[in-house]
């Protein structure tokens, strides 16, 4: 693995850390969060069967074109996570910060899937 930048293998080496103990179940699946410097993108993974259940993005046009803040917005793909894993019956899952510190974006966007409903 070619490592980018020190901030990179770090994350990367807490993120390999993490998913030790974090799997995604048929019950609890795995809430998998992403973070670029402009977007935001959550998706719920059983890891079991290796398939994606559903996912939601800030890259959607009902949330790009509106006039908030990055943490706003990560709040938004929270609740629309939230909206499709219900519709799908899931209710438990468990939180993946993907090696990203829980704080800013990454503490919004689970915040917003709480208030939608998901128990994690």
């Amino acid at each position: 693995m070619a490592i980018k930048n020190k901030k990179e293998f770090r994350r990367l080496r807490i993120k390999r850390r993490i998913r030790k103990v974090v799997k995604g179940t048929p019950e609890n699946p795995r809430l998998s969060v992403f973070r670029s410097n402009k977007q935001i993108t959550a998706q719920i993974v059983d890891d079991l069967s290796g398939k994606t259940i559903c996912s939601a993005s800030s890259a959607i046009p009902s949330i790009s074109t509106q006039k908030l803040t990055k943490t706003e917005k990560a709040k938004l793909v929270g609740l629309l996570i939230a909206e499709r894993a219900k519709g799908a019956g899931i209710e438990k899952i468990r939180f993946d910060r993907n090696g990203y510190l829980y704080h800013g974006r990454v503490k919004s966007l689970a915040e917003g899937a709480r208030e939608g409903g998901l128990n994690f």
